[in-house]
């Protein structure tokens, strides 16, 4: 049975949980539309593959629609625990396939840039997520979170349930070793010239 309210968009994500385990679909069909988008951008960061982003994110809505009747409002937030979900089932999937080469992922080219300008810009997508791939999970998560997410570190502290100070040390040390890899390939890179 579904409750009728004027607008769903204004409901916070909290609430509309607790209307989706009391079965009203509007409620789940709004939160789907919110969240999604959010979750699956945030899988394809940490992935760079678009289909094992769209299996994290159905897996983590899937995982949501179950824990729902169990929510418990103002104890955390729907976002901060979905954002914990995907890094999880992200590392997972990271584990299972550290033998496959980034290498052998393809990159969507931008049709609207010219060749030379999408194979620079494939070039510098691939050092950014091969320097990635060599820090450790946690430090990857972490400055996925601050510098590509663009999350404050309290959030990312709950998220990964540490510190504000761990988030701190992580981020900083993944972005020196980012740094340091990608500083090695600026010629190559063509940031020489900028």
């Amino acid at each position: 049975m579904s409750m009728a309210f004027d607008d769903t968009t204004e409901l916070s994500d909290a609430a509309l949980l607790t209307l989706f385990a009391n079965g009203d679909k509007e409620a789940s069909a709004v939160l789907t539309r919110r969240l999604v988008p959010v979750v699956l951008a945030h899988a394809f960061r940490l992935l760079g593959v678009r289909a094992e982003a769209e299996d994290v994110a159905q897996e983590a809505m899937l995982r949501l629609w179950k824990i729902a009747p169990e929510w418990r409002q103002g104890e955390a937030k729907v976002t901060t625990w979905l954002y914990r979900v995907t890094a999880n089932l992200c590392t997972d999937k990271l584990r299972k396939r550290r033998s496959v080469p980034l290498e052998s992922v393809a990159e969507p080219l931008d049709e609207s840039a010219s060749v030379p300008e999408q194979m620079q810009d494939k070039a510098r997508m691939q050092a950014l997520d091969d320097a990635l791939a060599q820090l450790p999970d946690r430090q990857r998560q972490a400055v996925v979170l601050r510098h590509i997410e663009e999350m404050q570190n309290p959030q990312i502290a709950e998220i990964m349930e540490i510190s504000v100070e761990a988030v701190e040390s992580l981020t900083a040390r993944g972005k020196r070793a980012l740094t340091k890899a990608l500083g090695m390939r600026q010629d190559e890179l063509g940031y020489s010239d900028e």
